[in-house]
């Protein structure tokens, strides 16, 4: 995957292009006056997370980072998993009005079904971050994380899922 990191830097250093579209929603939607902190993507996506994190982190959105651009994000990273040589077992995508919950479903059976698989998974995707020029010249590459890349682009949120019946999330700060 190291397309990936410079297909990352290339297109969040654009900033510009057209964003896929996002229109589905789930049919499942809670009204509008259900509670702010009700995560409306609970039984379409994944199933109600069994552990949850909050992740604070030191950095500031970049100025400027729009639904937009994080839909770009995702789209290359998909592109990414898509085009790799060997098969991604999950996808991404990203939700919600903003475009800031990022979501990662597992799509084989016995994976990403436990805290430390997704630990796992998301300490790769801290390495894939750390090659992309973007990341180096925001941050100390060394120290940083994916969840502070999350920050920088405005996510609100990661939620990563065996897309059976185990959900972790992780609240940015």
């Amino acid at each position: 995957m190291t397309k990936l990191a410079s297909l990352v830097a290339i297109t969040l250093m654009m900033g510009a292009g057209s964003a896929l579209a996002q229109g589905a929603k789930p049919a499942s939607a809670p009204a509008p006056a259900a509670a702010a902190n009700e995560d409306r993507y609970v039984g379409y996506y994944y199933p109600k997370p069994l552990s949850t994190e909050i992740f604070t982190s030191h950095l500031q959105t970049i100025a400027g980072m729009e639904r937009q651009q994080r839909i770009q994000f995702v789209t290359v990273v998909s592109q990414g998993t898509l085009q790799s040589n060997y098969r991604v077992p999950y996808a991404v995508f990203a939700k919600g009005e903003k475009g800031d919950h990022l979501i990662v479903v597992g799509l084989s059976a016995g994976e990403l079904n436990t805290v430390y698989r997704i630990r796992g998974l998301l300490a790769n995707m801290t390495t894939m971050a750390r090659t992309s020029p973007f990341f180096q010249e925001r941050t100390v590459a060394e120290d940083a994380t994916f969840f502070d890349l999350l920050k920088l682009l405005g996510f609100a949120d990661v939620t990563v899922t065996d897309g059976d019946k185990f959900t972790h999330q992780v609240t940015i700060k």
